[in-house]
């Protein structure tokens, strides 16, 4: 189920473009769910806006200078209404036209139909490709993210990005307390990393935000889900929005310590800095 709606602009000040509004992932954990982002309609009825491309053309059009353009923070680029409107793709070959750098993220191996776009964009300028981790156990992680790419087939995903030569970015979480908190989950998603020799980790804490909509929502699939664990958060976190695992702290250590051993960036502010980096072509720099 879908919609459109009018909108002026694409891009945001700092170039974030989301062309999609709403989600059909149905994970468990996702804070779009929050009542602060004042979805008009329901998380599943998709937001498209129209005419995106055109006004991207337009606004791309009377850029004087070229940057790196992020999409997929809000929503998914890749949702499966993508593979028949095709949003995504078109916008792309904008980018690739006009010669701008793209970073974007997904949860969906779809992402691999504009591989031949995404190192077209990487060749002239950079193109960063970024997903996220949550579980390494397949089966926990179709019930967690019941409707996206399983772990095993984005850490695929990432494969086929770095033999195209493409820089991958891995968003570390949300790690749920008491569910997939443990050594063993993190060491998995860890190797998995390694293995597709990513450029960079975010990780911002092992634990969960959580707040008012999102919560209500986490906590209903908890019981359907595991039964006696949303009593459980009660007890430990209250109405708490920052909520942290009890092994946050040798957690962190294990992570810092193979981000190291494996030349990772994995601070925030390094991954951020690397993520809206434009890189400076020898022909720009010789019109100065």
């Amino acid at each position: 189920m879908y919609h459109y709606g009018d909108y002026k602009t694409i891009l945001s000040p700092k170039g974030g473009m989301n062309l999609y509004r709403g989600c059909t992932h149905g994970c468990i954990y996702c804070d779009t769910r929050s009542e602060c982002y004042q979805m008009k309609n329901d998380l599943e009825d998709i937001e498209v806006k129209r005419n995106a491309v055109q006004i991207l053309e337009v606004q791309l059009t009377r850029k004087r200078k070229k940057h790196m353009i992020s999409s997929g923070s809000m929503c998914d680029s890749y949702i499966p209404l993508e593979e028949e409107l095709q949003v995504t793709r078109r916008c792309l070959e904008v980018i690739a036209r006009h010669g701008f750098g793209l970073s974007i993220l997904t949860k969906s191996t779809l992402i691999l139909r504009d591989l031949d776009l995404l190192t077209q964009i990487n060749e002239q300028s950079k193109c960063v490709v970024q997903t996220t981790f949550t579980t390494f156990d397949e089966d926990l992680c179709r019930r967690l993210e019941p409707q996206v790419a399983t772990t095993r087939e984005r850490f695929e995903m990432l494969c086929a990005m770095r033999d195209a030569g493409i820089p991958t970015v891995v968003w570390l979480g949300p790690i749920l307390p008491y569910i997939n908190d443990s050594e063993e989950n993190l060491r998995g998603l860890l190797d998995y990393c390694v293995q597709a020799e990513v450029k960079g980790i975010l990780c911002f804490g092992f634990g969960m935000t959580l707040r008012k909509g999102s919560r209500e929502y986490y906590y209903e699939q908890l019981d359907k889900l595991f039964p006696g664990m949303k009593d459980r958060y009660i007890a430990d976190f209250g109405e708490d929005y920052s909520i942290l695992s009890p092994h946050n702290a040798r957690l962190w250590s294990i992570f810092e310590a193979t981000c190291r051993k494996h030349g990772i960036i994995y601070r925030t502010d390094d991954v951020w800095s690397y993520l809206g980096e434009f890189p400076e072509r020898e022909d720009q720099l010789q019109l100065f």
